[in-house]
C-alpha cells in the first residue's frame, strides 16, 4: 500500500464535495416532446369508458355479461402484441436515421388507426384497427430516447418528473372525451339528433378527437421538432446495410458497476465510440436486462390493474363490481390523471434527490398490494351501503395508492437511461425495454380481464383476479431486488 506524503500545507480534512447544480432544461424542445407524448395516452385512454359498452353493442358476447371482460382484454392486448413485433425495430432505426422520421410515422399510424377504430362495426374491425395502431407506433421508446438526448445526469430526474404531465393530461382528457362523446346522440340529443352518420357509428366522434390531435402533432413535429441524433444515415443506406460496413463499432460491452464487468470489458470500454450505435448483441447485458425486466414487471401489474379497474367499475354490484356508468368512470379516471400529474411534477424530483431510485421504486411496487385489496372491499361496502360516502372515500384511497405505484415509472426510466452502454445506443436500449413491456402488456390485459370474467362467473372463484394481481406485485418486488441502490452511470 503506497504512503501518502504529508506536509504543513496538506489539509487534515478533505473538502466537502459540493452537489453538482442542475442543468436547465431546454424548454422549447422539451415542451414539444411533452406535447407529442399526449397523442398516445389520448388514443389509448379514450376508449376506456366505453369499451365494455362497445363490446356489448357489437353483439360478440350474445348477451353474456360475464364474457365482456374477456373481449375487452383481447382488444387491448392486440395493440401490445403488434407493438411487440415492431417496437425494437423502430427504436433501432431511430438510432441510425434519426428520431424525427420515426415519430412522424408513429403519429400517422395513431391518427389513421383511430379513425378506423371509430368506423369499425365488427370485432374483427376493432382488432385490425388496434393492430395497425400498435404496429406503426414506435414512438414510446423513441420519445424517451429523445428526452435522454436533450438532458444530462443532473436534470434527467427533473425531466422524468415532468413526463407524467403528458400521460396524466392524456389520461385525464381521454376518458373525459370517451365518456362525454359516446354515444353523442344520447349525450347531446339536441345537437346530433339529425346525424344519421353518428347514429350508425356512435363511437366515431370520441375516436376522431384523438385521431385529429395526432394529425396536429404530426404537423408540429414536421415543422418545429429538431433532430437529436447527431450522426445519421439515409433510410436507403440503413436498409442496404452499407452503414454497418463503414461504421462497425468496437467490441465494447458496457460501463457501470464492477459486479457486471470483467477486467477485459473494463479495458475495452475506454475505447468505446460514443457516436456509433452498438450492435444488438452487445446491448443484451445484465444491467440492460435487469432494467428492462423491472420495467416489464411494473408495466404488467399496471396494465392489469388499469384494465380491470374500469371493468370493475362498470360491472353490476351483484356480480362483484360497482355498477357505474361511462361518464362516472370517465370522471374517476380523469380525476386520477390530474392528481397523478400534479403529484409527480411537484414531488418526484425532490423525493428522488432525497431517497434515490431504489427506495422509491420498491415503495411503489409495495403500494400495489393495498391498491388491489381496495377492489373487493369496495364491492363489499357497496353491497351493504350502496354508493355511499364510504365507497367514494375508498375509491379516493385507491387513486392515491395508484399515484404511488406510478412513481415507479420515473425511477425505472432513469435506470434504463443509465443502463445504455453509450449515448448513440439509447434508442435501441429503450427499444429492448419497450419490447419486453409490449410483450407483457399483450399478455396482461387478456389474462387479467379473463381472470376477472372467471371471478364474476363463478362465486367459488370470486378472488381469482385478486390473487392473480397480488402475484404480479410479488413478481415486481422480486425483480426490484436486482436493482442497485445507485443507478449505473452511462457515458453521457
Amino acid at each position: 500500500m503506497s504512503q501518502q506524503r504529508l506536509d504543513e500545507e496538506t489539509p487534515l480534512l478533505r473538502p466537502v464535495q459540493q452537489k453538482k447544480a442542475r442543468t436547465p432544461l431546454p424548454w422549447r424542445q422539451f415542451s414539444i416532446i411533452l406535447f407529442l407524448q399526449l397523442a398516445e395516452p389520448l388514443t389509448s385512454q379514450v376508449i376506456s369508458p366505453f369499451a365494455p359498452q362497445l363490446i356489448r353493442d357489437i353483439g360478440i358476447t350474445n348477451g353474456d355479461e360475464t364474457s365482456v371482460g374477456y373481449y375487452v382484454g383481447l382488444m387491448y392486448s392486440i395493440f401490445f402484441a403488434s407493438q411487440a413485433l415492431t417496437v425494437l425495430h423502430w427504436s433501432r432505426i431511430s438510432d441510425h436515421i434519426g428520431r424525427k422520421p420515426v415519430i412522424l410515422t408513429g403519429l400517422f399510424g395513431l391518427s389513421i388507426s383511430m379513425y378506423c377504430f371509430g368506423l369499425s362495426k365488427t370485432f374483427a374491425g376493432l382488432i385490425l384497427s388496434r393492430a395497425l395502431n400498435g404496429a406503426l407506433n414506435g414512438n414510446v421508446g423513441v420519445i424517451k430516447s429523445m428526452m435522454v438526448d436533450i438532458t444530462d445526469s443532473t436534470n434527467l430526474a427533473q425531466a422524468y418528473a415532468y413526463m407524467p404531465i403528458a400521460w396524466s393530461t392524456g389520461g385525464t382528457i381521454g376518458p373525459l372525451i370517451g365518456g362525454l362523446l359516446s354515444p353523442p346522440l344520447e349525450r347531446f340529443p339536441n345537437v346530433f339528433k339529425h346525424s344519421q352518420f353518428l347514429k350508425t357509428y356512435p363511437y366515431f366522434l370520441a375516436c376522431a378527437v384523438p385521431a385529429t390531435f395526432s394529425a396536429l402533432a404530426w404537423v408540429v413535429t414536421f415543422f418545429f421538432l429538431r433532430e437529436t441524433v447527431p450522426t445519421r444515415v439515409t433510410l436507403g443506406h440503413f436498409l442496404r446495410g452499407k452503414y454497418h460496413k463503414n461504421t462497425t463499432p468496437s467490441p465494447v460491452t458496457v460501463t457501470g458497476s464492477a459486479e457486471f464487468l470483467s477486467t477485459e470489458d473494463a479495458a475495452q470500454r475506454a475505447n468505446a465510440d460514443d457516436s456509433k450505435p452498438l450492435p444488438l448483441r452487445l446491448l443484451l447485458i445484465p444491467r440492460v436486462i435487469i432494467a428492462a425486466g423491472n420495467y416489464a414487471a411494473l408495466s404488467l401489474l399496471d396494465i392489469a390493474f388499469r384494465d380491470v379497474q374500469p371493468l370493475f367499475f362498470a360491472t353490476p354490484v351483484e356480480l362483484g363490481g360497482l355498477g357505474l356508468d361511462p361518464p362516472q368512470i370517465g370522471n374517476i379516471l380523469a380525476i386520477y390523471g390530474v392528481m397523478n400529474g400534479l403529484f409527480q411534477i411537484f414531488f418526484f424530483a425532490d423525493l428522488h434527490d432525497r431517497f434515490g431510485s431504489k427506495i422509491i421504486y420498491s415503495a411503489a411496487m409495495a403500494a400495489g398490494i393495498p391498491m388491489i385489496i381496495t377492489l373487493p372491499i369496495l364491492n363489499a361496502v357497496a353491497r351493504v351501503q350502496g354508493l355511499s360516502l364510504m365507497v367514494w372515500a375508498i375509491v379516493s384511497l385507491q387513486l392515491v395508492l395508484s399515484m404511488i405505484l406510478n412513481l415507479g415509472y420515473s425511477c425505472v426510466f432513469i435506470y434504463i437511461a443509465a443502463a445504455s452502454p453509450n449515448q448513440a445506443s439509447f434508442g435501441t436500449t429503450s427499444g429492448i425495454a419497450q419490447l419486453g413491456v409490449s410483450i407483457v402488456r399483450a399478455i396482461g390485459p387478456a389474462s387479467a380481464t379473463s381472470a376477472f370474467s372467471l371471478s364474476i362467473k363463478n362465486p367459488h372463484h370470486a378472488w381469482v383476479i385478486y390473487y392473480y394481481m397480488i402475484a404480479l406485485v410479488c413478481i415486481g418486488i422480486f425483480a426490484s431486488l436486482f436493482l442497485p441502490r445507485q443507478s449505473w452511470k452511462s457515458q453521457r
